[in-house]
């Protein structure tokens, strides 16, 4: 994660002297990056199907209130109509977050399936999370990755439950190459297919192994060997995580040659996003990802993790630089 080493110490040396910041110089902490790094990078904040802890979930309003917080990853889920279309929910049925159950009163149990473009089209998607949003629809996965193009976001698209949708990851393929999502600045950095099913991520591997793909899971550390062939992440549930078992992903390489990376889901607990930063996760996936991402961004101002805790090289040259300016007051 990013640390600012010398942040904390700025404000103290303003005020001394030339003689004192040269003594500082000579032992090495002046010369010390302001953004210097110790794991890496901090872990990436990732909207859970937008920001449903301020909007309705799968929502466009609940990524555009993401891009409003500046976050810049978001996920959603996908599945398919009756009539063969691709929307974003997450649900396999549409009452818990649809008027559904109004609008068709005897059609339970209201599967995603067993409804037309048409009829989905009809129903209210935001007015069951508050008045505000009364009207929201279920969008296409069309609509959906057109605004997320719009907004200048990243896409961590979830195939939801593929054994009930035979042949969806060709559908979603077809669907990327008309949106303009498999052109080579979208497949490269701004793209990521997940899912709980090994069997439809290895089928979308076939039909397009330059795009990146999570499994969704926390499969044993000697299983992991297996799920580099066709995967580039491994998104487990964060009570999954241990340092030891991240370490054991990042020790294997990818299909596209680079390092496996972990994105943990579902924290919504700044501490807990500390913590997994800690253990040298590359993803939190979040309800509140502006949350996350600011406990994150506060952690790395912490100087008590200036370096490796069996590593206290860092804090002999802040004694010796501490030292130092004592001498010279």
């Amino acid at each position: 994660m990013r640390i600012r080493t010398v942040s904390a110490v700025t404000s103290a040396l303003l005020g001394l002297s030339l003689t004192a910041l040269a003594s500082v110089s000579a032992v090495g902490l002046a010369a010390t990056p302001a953004h210097a790094t110790v794991d890496g990078p901090a872990p990436v904040a990732i909207g859970h199907r937008g920001v449903p802890a301020q909007a309705p979930e799968n929502t466009l309003a609940s990524i555009d209130r993401a891009a409003k917080l500046g976050v810049e990853w978001v996920e959603n889920d996908v599945q398919r109509t009756k009539d063969g279309a691709l929307i974003v929910m997450h649900d396999t049925t549409l009452e818990r977050t649809t008027d559904v159950k109004r609008r068709y009163p005897d059609r339970a149990p209201w599967k995603v399936a067993d409804f037309t473009l048409a009829e989905i089209g009809k129903l209210d998607a935001g007015s069951w999370y508050g008045r505000r949003f009364a009207g929201e629809r279920v969008p296409t996965l069309s609509r959906y990755l057109q605004r997320v193009d719009h907004n200048g976001q990243k896409l961590l698209l979830e195939v939801k439950a593929p054994e009930l949708y035979p042949g969806i990851e060709r559908q979603m393929v077809t669907e990327l190459r008309r949106a303009g999502w498999l052109d080579g600045r979208h497949v490269k950095s701004r793209l990521v297919v997940q899912s709980f099913d090994a069997t439809s991520l290895k089928a979308l591997h076939r039909l397009r192994p330059d795009i990146k793909k999570g499994f969704l899971g926390a499969p044993k550390a000697a299983e992991l060997r297996s799920y580099a062939a066709f995967a580039d992440q491994i998104n487990p549930s964060h009570k999954s995580v241990t340092a030891a078992w991240v370490r054991s992903v990042h020790a294997l390489k990818g299909p596209h040659g680079r390092r496996l990376e972990v994105s943990a889901w579902t924290v919504d607990d700044g501490d807990r996003a500390v913590a997994l930063a800690r253990m040298g996760v590359d993803g939190i996936i979040s309800n509140a990802p502006h949350v996350i991402a600011d406990a994150l961004a506060e952690d790395a101002d912490d100087m008590s993790f200036l370096s490796d805790p069996s590593d206290l090289s860092g804090f002999a040259r802040l004694s010796g630089a501490t030292a130092a300016l004592d001498a010279t007051l």
